[in-house]
């Protein structure tokens, strides 16, 4: 992997990562148009550069988050499942799911469909028009409500499933407003990926260079810097959009990738 791919990559994920859309989709996918080698570090670049993305959430919303003790318990209870399931099938995640295109696409086009007939079916009556308001994550989240977004999130350890995607559609087939559970999936993203960062450098950092760390290191800031941006604009986005047209997204590109990479 060079420089410039690093930071290619980098930008994928700080634009993808909050998004309903698959960061970790979008880089195996990426990684087979520029024929990086599927390896070790590969595997372990995806994942890091993903808490770099995360990193942006803390700097937002520490100060928020610091004082409210209710919201990150809440959290916590969230990320309990996933990690569970991320330590029991890890081996089977980075083996096998992250090297498999196919699951990818597959992922990518259902999760865009699913996404499309979702919204369609939850029509924008006045009852959805009050999901656009400002709302607390404290009034909205139950602990139950909570497990049971961290059971949804554990569907994204398929790759191009969407991390954010599951848990915001979770969220709200629960009943719980849009920004909230927006800006509660931005949050449980810290633990989770933070978690499955410092587990996956601790199986395989050994192995690494320091051509590589240098090269993880450029994914890394500009996977921060780029997230910092895309939470803004997310947060302006939902106030008067669905995710129809992330819907939409997903299903064009795994069609273009099935020609032009799978093909």
């Amino acid at each position: 992997m060079t420089i410039i791919q690093s930071i290619i990559l980098g930008v994928i994920e700080g634009v993808t990562e909050f998004l309903p859309i698959s960061s970790t989709g979008h880089l195996i996918l990426t990684n087979k148009l520029f024929g990086i080698e599927d390896a070790d570090f590969t595997k372990s670049f995806e994942i890091a550069i993903q808490f770099g993305a995360i990193l942006a959430v803390v700097v937002l919303y520490w100060q928020r988050v610091i004082y409210n003790k209710d919201i990150y318990k809440k959290v916590l209870v969230a990320f309990l499942p996933t990690a569970i399931l991320g330590f029991l099938f890890y081996k089977i995640l980075k083996q096998f799911l992250l090297s498999n295109s196919l699951i990818v696409l597959w992922a990518l086009f259902l999760g865009g469909v699913f996404l499309i007939l979702f919204e369609f079916w939850h029509k924008y009556t006045e009852k959805h028009k009050k999901e656009h308001e400002e709302t607390q994550i404290t009034e909205e989240i139950s602990y139950k409500k909570s497990f049971f977004i961290g059971v949804v999130q554990a569907l994204a350890i398929i790759p191009g499933v969407s991390r954010a995607g599951a848990t915001i559609i979770g969220g709200l087939l629960m009943g719980i407003k849009r920004q909230a559970i927006v800006e509660f999936s931005f949050l449980l993203a810290v633990p989770t990926m933070a978690a499955a960062t410092a587990y996956d450098l601790y199986k395989s950092a050994g192995s690494f260079s320091f051509s590589e760390f240098h090269i993880l290191a450029i994914g890394f800031i500009v996977s921060f810097a780029v997230a910092m941006i895309a939470i803004k604009w997310l947060l302006r986005f939902i106030k008067n959009h669905t995710f129809i047209l992330f819907g939409v997204y997903r299903i064009i590109v795994s069609v273009l990738f099935w020609m032009i990479v799978i093909r």
